[in-house]
């Protein structure tokens, strides 16, 4: 598996560092260097890596500011010399935070979860879908792309991270056909995959820039799942 990067630090001789540990690596491949968050988010415009080395304090921006204005980050590991921000850092679902200066043991920790995790998530993306008849065709929808599903009678919207998908079944059939594990019913017309689940704010659920709504009668149960995933 090959990890698409890019180092993004104010200080030369930090990303010099960071430039001298990935070549120690070959599963990671340096795409892009970065002096600040400004520069960043113009190159995210043109670029998907897999990985951010991402500092926090630059000039005009933060990192963690930048990083929470980005819908579908890739994953971050912060490398900063400020232990401070951890907890911000993990709340924007970082993978790890290293303090400076990086020691290539504590560097090569965090690359290797990233990589099992970049793995894992590979893995699932390429066996786990279902087909659903949308109008003419039979569709191939991967359950992690899966946001949420609202119900309309007899026909049902699948909303993924790239379309909305009406298919002519009910909620009830299209819960028996997900994982438990992932998916849960929020509301008699929704299920929301757990894992796109950004925050809970009152009775409602924000997943990407919609919001789902938890029934009264489902609150405990949906708060239990949800914070014990």
């Amino acid at each position: 598996m090959e990890i698409k990067c890019i180092i993004t630090d104010d200080e030369p001789i930090a990303r010099k560092g960071l430039r001298s540990y990935i070549d120690k690596f070959p599963f990671l491949k340096l795409i892009g260097e970065c002096e600040n968050a400004i520069q960043l988010n113009t190159m995210l415009k043109t670029v998907q890596p897999d990985l951010l080395f991402l500092d926090i304090e630059m000039p005009n921006m933060s990192g963690l500011d930048l990083l929470s204005t980005i819908t579908n980050p890739p994953k971050v590991i912060i490398i900063s010399a400020y232990a401070q921000y951890a907890l911000k850092g993990y709340e924007l679902d970082v993978v790890d935070y290293l303090l400076k200066p990086v020691t290539l043991e504590r560097f090569t920790k965090a690359i290797n979860k990233i990589h099992d995790l970049l793995e894992k998530e590979a893995k699932d993306n390429t066996t786990k879908y279902i087909f659903v008849k949308s109008g003419k065709q039979m569709k191939k929808i991967f359950l992690n792309d899966i946001l949420f599903i609202e119900s309309m009678e007899n026909y049902i919207t699948i909303y993924t991270t790239e379309s909305k998908e009406i298919v002519h079944t009910t909620l009830k059939q299209m819960l028996e056909a997900l994982p438990s594990d992932i998916f849960l019913q929020t509301h008699r017309s929704y299920i929301a995959n757990i894992r796109q689940v950004k925050a809970i704010e009152g009775n409602q659920l924000n997943i990407g820039i919609y919001k789902v709504p938890i029934a009264r009668n489902l609150q405990n149960h949906v708060f239990e799942i949800i914070l014990n995933n």
